[in-house]
């Protein structure tokens, strides 16, 4: 019942590897290797070895499915918000670049905000994505 009610606020939990396997397997490249997930009440987010998949069941019935990716190389910066005193949750917020070439004087950036309980311990999640962000600035800037 937590999970459900956190989901209606709009926050995330983190679901198994089989469970996301056996749901969203069909939008996994081939030898692409889920390492954690997250789910909403409909929607969910999986991290692979090569990338982020953001999906979105929309409409009433859910039917409808928007299925998109956040390469983890264009990732360059995360911050993290922890969860505070009363209603206050933890986020997660990536900024990562849109445009085809990285190395280019036109880039175009976007973020993407990740919502959790304020009880979720969201400092591995911060952790891991935070140093992909750094070997890619490193990359980006070499």
């Amino acid at each position: 019942m937590v999970n459900l009610f956190g989901g209606l606020l709009g926050n995330y939990s983190e679901i198994s590897i089989s469970e996301l396997k056996s749901q969203y397997g069909i939008y996994l490249t081939p030898q692409e290797e889920i390492r954690m997930g997250f789910k909403l009440v409909r929607d969910a987010f999986i991290i692979t070895d090569d990338r982020l998949i953001l999906i979105d069941h929309q409409g009433v019935t859910g039917k409808k499915t928007r299925v998109a990716s956040i390469h983890l190389n264009s990732i360059y910066e995360v911050t993290m918000e922890t969860g505070g005193t009363g209603f206050e949750d933890c986020e997660v917020t990536l900024h990562y670049i849109t445009s085809p070439y990285h190395k280019s004087n036109n880039l175009q950036t976007s973020l993407y905000k990740f919502e959790f309980g304020k009880k979720f311990n969201v400092q591995p999640l911060y952790t891991a994505l935070v140093s992909i962000a750094s070997e890619n600035c490193k990359r980006l800037n070499s």
